[in-house]
């Protein structure tokens, strides 16, 4: 587990100096719900929330690294730290998974200080989890932290949800991600179209980075292109997406058509305006609502993502919003 990364991610160190100061002042909340988009770190931020109440050394100096509790948590051994999470092929975080995570939490420490739960991507927790996990957070035991991560347009249950202590991650600006993305690879240009591409998250503008940005938008480009003209079948390009992963596809499609939005309001453009693939209804001159309702249903797809949906019915139905009709 790795612990330390959160403290040199510069935009986490707002939540990390709350969190540090209510540990000195012996307030450390006994629940979290961190928000954020992938590739803002909440991850490490739970991993560091964790470490920094397991850890043995004076409050001012956890997590220190070099305790035994500190040497537990980087080898993944420590006895007193839980994790759920999504369980491969499954589309939901099942409530046996979170009943086993309460009754661990019932047990005494094993090292005698505090004992930590967390659950990566809350979102998909089905209804029984969530009511299950509710009972804990109205009762927590003592010196028991609780944390759950979830994206911002979570749809966890609001008596959850109100009973955590919200840190919501945003996105660093534009100018200090890019600096603080050169530095940390030494690698000076071409960070802003995977920047773009991951919203503004650095560590998902890597990840992005290294899948090959220019070839993405390359295969996007062909791919819009096949759908205007009606030359594509739907249900094989919605089935290739999910097996590639179809979050930096989305992205890809929610930053062209707001491009070609700011182009017909007279904003700030670039040349990708002017390219010949034509839209929905193969008409040069799309009116501006019907490009709004495109933007519309893209971010409709972002959100239902993380609500357990089919992924493959619902990137259809997407796509047949970037069809031509026929003539």
């Amino acid at each position: 587990m790795d612990f330390v990364k959160a403290a040199v991610l510069p935009w986490l160190a707002e939540p990390i100096e709350r969190l540090r100061a209510a540990g000195a002042a012996d307030r450390l909340p006994h629940s979290l719900l961190i928000l954020g988009a992938p590739g803002l770190g909440a991850a490490e931020l739970a991993a560091w929330a964790g470490a920094f109440a397991l850890c043995e050394a004076r409050p001012a100096a956890r997590p220190c690294g070099e305790c035994a509790a500190c040497a537990l948590l980087r080898a993944d051994a420590h006895p007193d730290w839980h994790v759920v999470r999504l369980e491969e092929d499954a589309q939901q975080i099942k409530v046996g998974q979170v009943r086993e995570l309460i009754e661990s939490l019932t047990q005494k420490s094993y090292r005698g200080g505090y004992k930590v739960g967390l659950i990566e991507g809350a979102e998909v927790l089905n209804v029984n989890g969530a009511n299950a996990f509710l009972k804990t957070l109205e009762e927590p035991t003592a010196r028991t932290l609780l944390m759950l991560t979830a994206a911002r347009s979570h749809r966890l249950p609001p008596t959850v949800a109100s009973r955590c202590l919200k840190l919501a991650l945003r996105p660093p600006e534009r100018e200090a991600a890019l600096a603080w993305l050169r530095s940390q690879s030494g690698e000076p240009d071409g960070w802003e179209a995977p920047l773009a591409l991951a919203g503004g998250a650095p560590l998902r503008a890597i990840e992005l980075r290294r899948a090959g940005v220019a070839e993405l938008d390359a295969d996007m480009r062909r791919d819009v292109a096949a759908l205007a003209a009606g030359t594509i079948d739907l249900t094989l390009l919605a089935e290739r997406w999910v097996r590639a992963d179809p979050a930096p596809r989305v992205a890809w499609l929610e930053n062209w058509v707001t491009t070609r939005i700011l182009a017909g309001v007279g904003g700030a453009a670039d040349a990708k305006t002017a390219e010949s693939v034509r839209l929905p209804g193969g008409a040069r001159g799309l009116k501006i609502t019907s490009m709004y309702a495109l933007l519309d249903a893209v971010r409709d797809f972002r959100r239902l993502a993380t609500t357990g949906v089919n992924p493959q019915l619902a990137l259809e139905a997407l796509l047949l919003r970037f069809r031509s009709p026929p003539p």
